[in-house]
């Protein structure tokens, strides 16, 4: 079967599509969020094998927009009958903006919330979904988010990441130490330049890319080439072959 490449988003096409989202199409980061944390329960959901009623989901969020958007996959997946456990690694107060809201709405559902403190390990677990750090810097692997890093590692659930791997530096592909080592990664949008050169790819598991509602003139605005990725579905499998990112053509 024929296969067709990818264009894959620099970390400064990244804010740029973010910013002309916002300021152009009126897509707000909320709306942005929502999209990207359903689509992280939709494919947790399906590799349970679209079976999540009383299945045990482990989500450990950050503070930031990745963490905000397993905060959304928690409360679709609560709502889908799995049992959740939120796991965070600051405490309630220390969060802010919509990764703040997306909390409340969880304490409103009286939703499992833990920070992890000292001495804390997960609970057993059929997925663990990562969204501790959405673009690695070394001082974001300190304390907390290491000891889940590596917690998360020890588990014999399997990992769904999103956006990347935690640890993964999505501009070069390095993996810093500690990193997750995913089964699975939903990256948005479009596939990025990290997730597609050694070593990062090597964490990534099996790659997926998710619908986020990007307008197609935004692309074409950034001079991208982008072919219709989602008029089978919402979440598109995507192979990694020598660094380029493709898909099956349909």
């Amino acid at each position: 079967m024929a296969s067709i490449e990818l264009p894959n988003l620099s970390v400064e096409q990244m804010h740029e599509v973010d910013r002309l989202m916002r300021e152009d199409y009126q897509i707000e980061v909320l709306q942005i969020m929502e999209n990207a944390g359903h689509k992280l329960a939709l494919l947790a959901k399906r590799l349970l094998d679209d079976d999540v009623v009383d299945r045990a989901i482990v989500v450990l969020a950050g503070r930031d927009s990745k963490g905000g958007g397993g905060l959304v996959a928690a409360r679709h997946l609560l709502e889908w009958g799995a049992w959740v456990q939120v796991l965070l690694t600051h405490p309630l107060a220390d969060y802010t903006g919509i990764p703040a809201q997306q909390l409340a709405v969880l304490q409103a559902m009286d939703a499992p919330l833990a920070w992890a403190e000292e001495g804390w390990e997960l609970p057993p677990a059929d997925l663990v979904i990562d969204a501790l750090i959405a673009h690695d810097t070394r001082s974001d692997r300190h304390g907390k988010v290491r000891d889940l890093i590596q917690l998360a590692n020890s588990s014999v659930a399997p990992i769904l990441s999103l956006e990347a791997p935690s640890g993964l530096d999505l501009v070069t592909g390095q993996l810093n130490t500690p990193h997750i080592h995913a089964a699975a990664t939903l990256t948005l949008a479009l596939p990025k330049a990290g997730l597609l050169s050694e070593p990062g790819v090597s964490a990534i598991g099996q790659l997926y890319v998710a619908d986020i509602s990007v307008p197609p003139q935004l692309y074409a605005r950034l001079g991208l080439d982008v072919p219709p990725l989602f008029d089978r579905d919402s979440i598109t499998p995507i192979a990694v072959i020598e660094g380029k990112a493709v898909i099956e053509a349909p």
